[in-house]
Order: structure tokens, then C-alpha cells, then sequence
């Protein structure tokens, strides 16, 4: 019985199977450009005919509210930076003022419909007037994701900006002001108010 040595067994090899490996590295090549190219297409989505996309700065997914925070931007225009600034953070301080307000409106309603409250008219109107307060006092707490300020053709500024405020800011506010509430802490339940105000925060951020 021969023996072949290990090394002539794999030059023998390679050189029986060489023809095939071009083939097959060949193959390769084209499938892999053919990826890279069909990849390419879909990351590119098609702009209609005549139009063009705006990028705005400060906005997209990035700045989008979720499951931990409230998010909103805007722009700001005039012939002074200052001004340009002020107008922004104010349009943006109100979106998100507006957006907090319906979400505390619909966690308040839910959570009271989920309790037995003896006088649930008296209770509602308590914290209507409650969430005025809570939303006043924490948007002192909003900080900015993003700012970029533009001087366009005709001389003016524009400012762009996106805040946020902290979900867990405001449900610790929230906390802090029904504990000390003389008619409302009597049947508090903190546990059940931040697993309903965190269910609508969940359905406003998709889970983020």
C-alpha cells in the first residue's frame, strides 16, 4: 500500500480543482456585485419627477417622542439671531406644551375611570387643575437635542431646534405634587398612576 505524503495529497488537490475554484470565485463576484447593486436601488428611494428633498435640520426620527421622553422642534425666523432663537424655542416650547397636555389628559381620565373614587366630578376637576401646574413648572426642566442657525439669501436668520423633556421628569413632579394634595393623596396610588401614565407613553413612542 502507498503512502502519500500529507503535503503532495493537497498540492494534488489544488491542482485537480484549480479550473473549478476560478469558476466558482468568478460566481461569487457577480453574486455579491449583484447585492451590493440591489441594495443600493433600495436604500435609494425614487424622487418624483420635478421635485426635490428638502432636508430640515433639527427634525426626523431622531427627534420623535418616545416610550422616555417628549420631543418636539420647530423654526424661527427674523432679520436678528436673538430674536430668530427666541421665536424657535418658543413655537417648540408650545408644541410640546400641547403634546404633554393631551397625554396628561388621557393618563388623568384613564386613571381615575380605574379607581373608585367617591366623587370622581370633584376628582376630575382637581386634576385639570393639577396638570396646569405640573406641565408649568416642568417645562423649566426641557433641554435642547439640536440647534442650527441659517442665514438665508435675503439677509434673515432662521433657527432650528428640537427639546425634549424627560418622561420620568414629569411623572416624579407628578408624584410629588399628588402626595402632598389634601383631597387626591387619600386614595393615591403611585405605582398604578406610572404603569398608566408608561402604557400611553409606550403607544405615543412605538416602544423606544
Amino acid at each position: 500500500m502507498n503512502v502519500w505524503p500529507v503535503n503532495c495529497i493537497v498540492v494534488n488537490c489544488i491542482t485537480k480543482f484549480k479550473p473549478y475554484m476560478k469558476k466558482l470565485n468568478y460566481v461569487s463576484i457577480v453574486v455579491l456585485a449583484a447585492a451590493v447593486i440591489i441594495a443600493g436601488c433600495k436604500g435609494k428611494e425614487k424622487v418624483p419627477s420635478g421635485e426635490k428633498e428638502v432636508i430640515v435640520p433639527c427634525s426626523g426620527p431622531d427627534y420623535f417622542t418616545t416610550s422616555k421622553a417628549f420631543r418636539a422642534n420647530s423654526i424661527g425666523e427674523s432679520q436678528d439671531q436673538v430674536t430668530s432663537k427666541k421665536k424657535a424655542l418658543t413655537n417648540a416650547r408650545n408644541e410640546l406644551a400641547q403634546a404633554i397636555n393631551t397625554t396628561v389628559k388621557t393618563v388623568t381620565d384613564n386613571y381615575v375611570n380605574s379607581r373608585e373614587f367617591n366623587n370622581k366630578e370633584e376628582v376630575e376637576e382637581r386634576f385639570e387643575s393639577l396638570n396646569r401646574e405640573v406641565v408649568d413648572q416642568t417645562l423649566s426642566g426641557i433641554t435642547t437635542l439640536c440647534e442650527k442657525l441659517m442665514k438665508t439669501e435675503s439677509g434673515t436668520y432662521k433657527t432650528y431646534v428640537a427639546i425634549e423633556l424627560s418622561a420620568d421628569q414629569l411623572v416624579s413632579k407628578y408624584n410629588e405634587r399628588l402626595s402632598k394634595d389634601e383631597r387626591l393623596k387619600i386614595d393615591y396610588d403611585y405605582e398604578k398612576f406610572k404603569e398608566t401614565f408608561e402604557k400611553e407613553m409606550a403607544k405615543m413612542g412605538g416602544n423606544n
